[in-house]
């Protein structure tokens, strides 16, 4: 059972860091998955509790690779760099809540929520760090814009150069 909601919300992260929240439904997933569409209802009522589960399972394991860097003895700013380049190289998409918070207007309040969850934590851990409030918002501006700017301009280059003078 865990597996198929493990890959039912693999299958809608994909295709949320795509096309956003409105590019999937329950029958498009249930076909990459390979199961009924009844078994994607069965695991998420709605596609708001859908999206809601994969915004927030990024954002707990968006969070521990950064704590897990920062342990490591990297500042913190260099552990969101590493965090933001690690999502762009691995999965050559955009930040899945940077995606959805493009949408904030249209979103549903329950995935809002867990959107703006990501950006809130982010923030708080890089003022934990060390950072004032304003330059723990520069940082994730420049993490988020280097991304879109990567994604959009299909040049990874463009989120290096975002990030570069960053640490």
């Amino acid at each position: 059972m865990k597996d198929t909601a493990d890959a039912i919300m693999d299958a809608a992260e994909r295709r949320i860091r795509d096309a956003g929240y409105n590019g999937f439904s329950f029958r498009e997933i249930a076909e990459e998955v390979g199961v009924k569409s009844a078994s994607v209802h069965y695991h998420f009522a709605t596609k708001e509790d859908l999206a809601a589960s994969v915004a927030r399972r990024y954002t707990e394991r968006f969070l521990l690779s950064v704590d897990e860097e920062v342990a490591s003895g990297c500042g913190t700013v260099e552990a969101w760099v590493r965090g933001f380049r690690r999502a762009l190289n691995d999965d050559g998409k955009m930040c899945l809540c940077g995606a959805l918070g493009a949408a904030s207007h249209s979103l549903p309040k329950e995935v809002l929520s867990e959107a703006q969850q990501f950006f809130r934590l982010g923030l708080a851990k890089l003022t934990e760090g060390g950072l004032s409030q304003s330059r723990a918002l520069q940082v994730m501006a420049a993490l988020e814009g280097g991304m879109l700017l990567a994604n959009v301009l299909a040049n990874p280059d463009a989120f290096h150069a975002a990030a570069a003078g960053l640490s």
